[in-house]
């Protein structure tokens, strides 16, 4: 498994904005994302980026963050970050990054091989 590297995770109140990072320093992914799981609750997509072949650049985002989410790459450092605005508590949730390969890039956690070890994101009412 190749290690994926966290970062960014806090606590906010409602409304306000966090930036979450995830380098994979050793090796460079076709597809990145972010998942998360909220206690009692099944793991679900995010956002994800395609960062290879020809779809390179191409976002895939669950209804529910659309708008207030960005899912952004930084190729040269194999680096991709997610920029959460306009934060809820219905975002509280611990927040992985995880990536494959593949042309595919879906918001389907199983498909995905490689995760980070998590971050928490906590926003208060």
């Amino acid at each position: 498994q190749v290690q994926l590297l966290e970062s960014g995770g806090g606590s906010v109140p409602a409304g306000g904005s966090l930036r979450l990072s995830c380098a994979s320093p050793r090796y460079k992914f076709d597809c990145m994302g972010w998942f998360r799981q909220a206690p009692g609750k099944e793991r679900e997509g995010v956002a994800t980026i395609s960062t290879n072949y020809n779809a390179r650049g191409t976002t895939a985002y669950a209804d529910s963050v659309k708008g207030r989410f960005t899912i952004s790459e930084d190729n040269a450092n194999n680096t991709v970050y997610l920029q959460m605005n306009s934060l809820k508590p219905d975002d509280t949730a611990l927040y992985y990054c995880a990536a494959r390969d593949g042309f595919h890039c879906p918001l389907t956690p199983s498909v995905f091989g490689d995760w980070g070890q998590g971050t928490q994101v906590t926003v208060s009412s």
